[in-house]
């Protein structure tokens, strides 16, 4: 694997989380194959003084560069796009009670990046909102969400559970609880982990639709796995690599993995938008931009 030693160590800890929340599953909202992360547990502060310490190092390091996919434009125009594939709208604002079962095994979709029933995220977002809401209209689905997690069972969800999402969702507070469990599990590590390996911001996008589609996982289909087998086919900038030839194998790798099981999926969000923007040479994600998913144009001026 070609991999510099001082990188490696500079990236570890953000694996090591990796593992430590998700462990070699995936997940996310769209049909992955290895979805299933586990989140409901924040990283020990007994990682050790050497983690802690290449955690300021990696820390002062991305002090120094862009902003980049974080900018507030540029986060927007990120979300836009990920709705475009995920909903087939850039209004990604209207999908906070967006719910629905969308027969992939994994039970409801649900809200503004697709939490699933199945895979755990969605629970762990209910715990965490009702801890600081407790009178909750989704706090009494609790016990079922926790017995159907893993699963694409509706026991226990049925007829009530939808309504209730719908509803809650109208709230400002349980809007603001999905975008920020969707930022510190998706947007913020995705975007992290980019910059140290020297990617610029679509690269940085590049990385959180990965990390949105296939999920946090360290399997052969998660996103820390999807990244690894990249590493072996070519280096990072941040080794020394070039960034459109290292991000070409990274999507190449994407779309074999989106395709694992189903050789005829549509992988237009990678074909006709995000290589589109890679061969355009606009590695800063600039617009306007004019891409195509499922046939289907979006433009932002």
């Amino acid at each position: 694997m070609k991999r510099a030693g001082c990188l490696f160590l500079a990236v570890a800890p953000v694996a090591t989380a990796a593992v430590f929340l998700f462990g070699t599953g995936s997940g996310s909202g769209d049909s992955q194959d290895d979805k299933g992360p586990k989140v409901s547990a924040a990283p020990s502060r007994s990682a050790g003084a050497s983690s802690a310490s290449e955690r300021a190092k990696e820390d002062a390091l991305i002090a120094k560069l862009p902003p980049g996919l974080a900018a507030a434009d540029k986060k927007e125009l990120a979300q836009q796009i990920v709705a475009s594939a995920e909903n087939s709208t850039l209004d990604w604002r209207g999908q906070y009670d967006y719910i629905e079962d969308i027969g992939d095994g994994r039970g409801y979709t649900a809200g503004v990046i697709g939490f699933t029933t199945g895979t755990h995220d969605l629970l762990t977002l209910v715990e965490r909102y009702t801890k600081s809401h407790p009178d909750n209209g989704l706090a009494r689905y609790l016990p079922a969400l926790r017995k159907v997690d893993g699963t694409g069972s509706h026991k226990g969800l049925d007829p009530g559970f939808p309504e209730a999402w719908v509803k809650e969702a109208q709230k400002a507070e349980f809007r603001k609880a999905q975008e920020d469990f969707r930022d510190e599990i998706y947007f913020d590590p995705a975007v992290r982990l980019a910059k140290l390996d020297g990617l610029g911001t679509l690269g940085q996008f590049i990385y959180y639709d990965a990390m949105v589609l296939h999920g946090p996982g360290t399997g052969p289909r998660g996103f820390y796995g999807l990244r690894e087998a990249a590493m072996a086919e070519a280096d990072t900038p941040a080794e020394g690599g070039k960034e459109k030839a290292y991000l070409d194998i990274f999507l190449d790798v994407r779309r074999k993995a989106m395709r694992y099981k189903k050789p005829d999926r549509d992988t237009s969000r990678i074909d006709t938008a995000q290589r589109r923007f890679l061969y355009d040479g606009n590695l800063d994600l600039h617009t306007p931009l004019v891409w195509q998913v499922y046939g289907e144009t979006f433009r932002v001026p």
